[in-house]
């Protein structure tokens, strides 16, 4: 059972908004992390040195990744 969903996210992010959709049609409650906001960025790069795209997934603070990372590990 999923316990913490956080997500990385910019403004006017197409692919945020399908991952917060996705948790939302799942009923799964997630936190965003505004990475529009240099700090917030930064930290997205501590946890994962290697993310070149937002959004930045980590559930139970493990790395899902991006969107399609995402959908290809919890459907079907």
């Amino acid at each position: 059972m999923i316990k913490k969903v956080e997500i990385y996210s910019r403004s006017n992010c197409s692919y945020c908004d399908m991952a917060k959709n996705f948790f939302d049609s799942k009923g799964i409650n997630y936190i965003v992390y505004n990475a529009d906001d240099p700090e917030v960025f930064k930290e997205m790069l501590e946890r994962n040195p290697n993310a070149r795209t937002v959004p930045q997934i980590f559930i139970d603070d493990n790395l899902i990744g991006g969107y399609t990372d995402l959908i290809d590990k919890y459907t079907e």
